[in-house]
């Protein structure tokens, strides 16, 4: 029997987990091409022959998405394979459409054929959309588990955006491993976070691979979600974190969705922040969809360094880029603090951006007047430099994971808004995940 063609489309995550885990021995099919979409700059690649197995001597060639209907006739593809997540419902359908158009079958794979299961016990978080506030969560779970003598050890969702081989395992431990694996701004917004508290994270491009040697290490691993996708290993205690912000998309993008029906808790975050028919709205569809599981409320109070850089001031905010991109945030942590601290006016950035911001702007072009983070590359980079040197404004307000002075130079006063997860009320993580250890036996 001759094998299937398939093309996987995908964002450099996801896609090359489904590869690993479901395709990449697999004799039944033939995986002729990726697609890219999401990550700037990722499409012209290869997935390397290193990495891809002995069926993929030259490894698979990495294209745009936008060349979809094309590949599939050129490439006599009988499957595509949906493999990215933070995506609506819609949007999902229009793919399947595009695809459908060409002749090929449509099809997205699941936990059954795509998580590995681990030897140790794993409590993963995950949320319902990217910029829920997940990585705080996270920081939060591991926290206790240290304060309970556990070795922690956290897998990062993965963003390899530079090489693949040299990505294949990725440890950080110290602010030197940043460096060392040549982070964009994007990683180092999710690891720095953590080892600057002294905890270990792993990433990288397999995940099999960095879960044996997560093991070496450590009683328990916490999975770190990433862009509301559902976790990679088979999980023992599943966190989900909730964004009324966004109420109603917990029930209308893939696979946000997938991670509130799964959830053992659930977290509504941001309720200081948020209007009480949206939390109100919120609580109605996670008892829709998960009646079972225990809801937290919390908040993410919010600490400025520097508060006198913002009252009076004409301020640009800087935010989380995929936070505003693809998570399609309107507000975020740098808004909320803009409006505590009495900044006189919010700047426009568009009049000053430059290079391929002005790409981001085109194809997101509902951020306003914030200006996302953008740094998946030197390039990308320097423009933000660039344009936030350019523009007219008094002060700047970074709202990032990281602190951007530390990667460019500002040419004026700039502070930044930190944020952590602070519970409300019982149930409390400490309370469930207490509950959970002593179940189960873990000391």
């Amino acid at each position: 029997m001759s094998r299937q063609n398939v093309i996987i489309i995908g964002a450099a995550g996801r896609d090359f987990h489904n590869f690993n885990t479901y395709y990449r021995n697999n004799g039944q099919y033939n995986v002729v091409a990726f697609t890219a979409a999401q990550i700037p700059d990722i499409d012209g690649r290869r997935y390397p022959a290193e990495i891809a197995g002995e069926l993929y001597p030259d490894g698979i060639p990495i294209y745009s998405q936008d060349e979809l209907p094309a590949l599939i006739k050129e490439l006599e593809a009988d499957i595509c394979s949906f493999s990215y997540s933070d995506i609506s419902y819609q949007e999902v359908m229009e793919v399947s459409a595009v695809v459908h158009a060409a002749g090929a079958d449509f099809i997205m794979l699941g936990p059954l054929h795509t998580q590995i299961k681990s030897n140790k016990p794993v409590i993963s978080v995950g949320a319902v959309r990217t910029g829920c506030g997940k990585s705080q969560t996270s920081r939060k779970v591991i926290e206790i588990l240290i304060g309970r003598g556990l070795k922690v050890v956290a897998i990062r969702h993965p963003m390899p955006y530079g090489n693949l081989v040299a990505q294949k395992v990725q440890r950080y431990a110290t602010l030197e491993d940043l460096k060392r694996h040549k982070c964009t701004i994007e990683e180092m917004e999710e690891y720095e976070p953590h080892v600057s508290r002294g905890n270990i994270i792993y990433a990288g491009v397999d995940y099999e691979a960095i879960l044996k040697e997560a093991e070496k290490e450590a009683d328990i691993i916490v999975w770190d979600g990433g862009n509301n996708d559902f976790p990679f290993y088979r999980t023992d205690l599943m966190i989900t974190v909730t964004d009324p912000h966004r109420a109603g998309h917990e029930l209308t993008y893939y696979p946000g969705e997938v991670t509130l029906r799964t959830a053992d808790i659930v977290v509504i975050n941001k309720i200081d922040s948020s209007s009480p028919e949206d939390i109100q709205k919120l609580r109605e569809n996670i008892e829709k969809v998960n009646p079972e599981a225990p809801v937290i409320d919390a908040a993410s109070p919010l600490h400025v360094k520097n508060p006198e850089i913002i009252k009076g001031k004409r301020v640009l905010v800087v935010e989380d880029g995929p936070t505003l991109t693809h998570g399609n945030m309107k507000i975020g942590a740098g808004t909320v603090a803009a409006r505590k601290y009495g900044a006189s006016m919010l700047v426009d950035p568009r009049p000053f951006i430059v290079g391929k911001l002005e790409d981001t702007f085109r194809k997101y072009p509902d951020i306003g007047t914030l200006l996302p983070a953008m740094g998946y590359g030197d390039e990308q980079i320097s423009d933000l430099e660039k344009t936030i040197n350019n523009t007219d404004c008094d002060s700047v307000l970074i709202a990032t994971p990281i602190d951007l002075g530390r990667i460019i130079k500002i040419n004026k006063p700039s502070t930044k808004v930190d944020y952590d997860l602070q519970e409300i009320g019982k149930p409390d993580l400490h309370e469930l995940i207490g509950d959970f250890l002593e179940k189960n036996g873990i000391s």
